[in-house]
């Protein structure tokens, strides 16, 4: 399998910071953007309007024409998760290609993961996750980032990896899929939760206590949803988890440091100010109590955002919890 030209389907941040990727890598790439003035300021200046500063590789074009970016010989889906649907609908009459899910999310209402909607809309499809520690500044620049790259036929995760490896971004393919999902859809929401902590001045001994129990959270949601130790003990789990609950550059984080400073945040629903956990947090609790497994962490964050607890309420919730053996 070779992927010589490369779709992705959204002009954000991130998208453009894959494109900048997969061409460094060699690839020919063509972003679709909804607006007009991204594909504009893409194909004219050479900049994204997500990404101000940055060059874009020349080997990157731009369309807002989603059949004709989809001429090629596969696609990183790079919109918001509750976006994605629409999307993929929206291009099943394409060729069918491999479609690589970017976004770390569950979709609400459904609680399907990426790839468990692109398999949806497009059944015939191969649908791969890309997920793992990574900031779009930094692969945009070419700063030296590993991922997680995962699809149910171990020959198609590994192409897609030689395809969009270079010396600085760095996919490990794997056939776990789920528990790669997890990992990215489940970190978002603990990384909230550790914004709240710094938002509130509690300290460093707190953080590290949160990400720490917020670990052992993912780890019994992963187990109960058939996810592999080794996944998310690594990039797209644990890694994942390390880099998004301690910087500002998360959105995530940035959102619980509002909310832990008593201010109202705006929820965007795209954009450059999308936290992803915000929209998953209702789904990863929903999906947590089918099953029986126990993350008052994220039940906290979840509760906060909808309003049913004040962050005083949830953190003295979470300090009052009765005393047990470490698991």
């Amino acid at each position: 399998m070779t992927f010589d030209t490369i779709a992705v389907l959204g002009g954000g941040a991130w998208g453009t910071a894959l494109a900048n990727s997969a061409a460094r890598a060699g690839r020919r790439v063509r972003v679709w953007a909804r607006a007009a003035a991204t594909a504009e300021a893409i194909n004219t200046r050479r900049e994204s309007p997500r990404l101000p500063g940055i060059k874009i590789d020349p080997q990157v074009s731009a369309t807002t024409d989603l059949t004709e970016a989809m001429q090629a010989d596969a696609a990183l889906l790079v919109v918001p998760a509750q976006a994605s649907r629409a999307v993929v609908t929206a291009i099943a009459a394409a060729q069918p290609i491999p479609i690589v899910a970017c976004a770390k999310g569950i979709e609400r209402g459904t609680h399907r993961f990426m790839t468990e909607v692109i398999q949806e809309c497009v059944p015939d499809t191969p649908a791969a996750i890309l997920s793992g520690p990574s900031f779009a500044g930094d692969v945009a620049r070419g700063l030296p980032t590993a991922v997680t790259l995962a699809a149910h036929d171990e020959s198609v995760a590994a192409a897609l990896a030689r395809a969009l490896g270079s010396a600085t971004f760095r996919p490990y393919h794997s056939t776990d899929v789920r528990g790669a999902e997890i990992g990215g859809a489940a970190k978002n929401v603990l990384a909230i939760a550790a914004g709240i902590v710094a938002g509130r001045g509690l300290g460093a001994s707190a953080a590290a206590a949160l990400t720490t129990r917020g670990f052992a959270e993912l780890i019994r949601f992963g187990r109960a949803y058939g996810a592999r130790a080794e996944t998310l003990t690594g990039l797209s789990g644990l890694g994942d988890l390390i880099l998004t609950c301690s910087s500002a550059q998360s959105r995530n984080f940035s959102l619980g440091v509002t909310l832990g400073k008593g201010q109202v945040p705006e929820l965007a629903s795209e954009g450059a100010k999308l936290a992803e956990g915000a929209f998953t947090a209702a789904a990863l609790v929903e999906m947590a109590a089918e099953r029986g497994i126990d993350m008052p962490i994220a039940r906290a964050v979840a509760a906060i955002l909808d309003n049913k607890l004040s962050v005083e309420q949830a953190i003295e919730a979470l300090l009052t919890r009765p005393f047990k053996a470490e698991g």
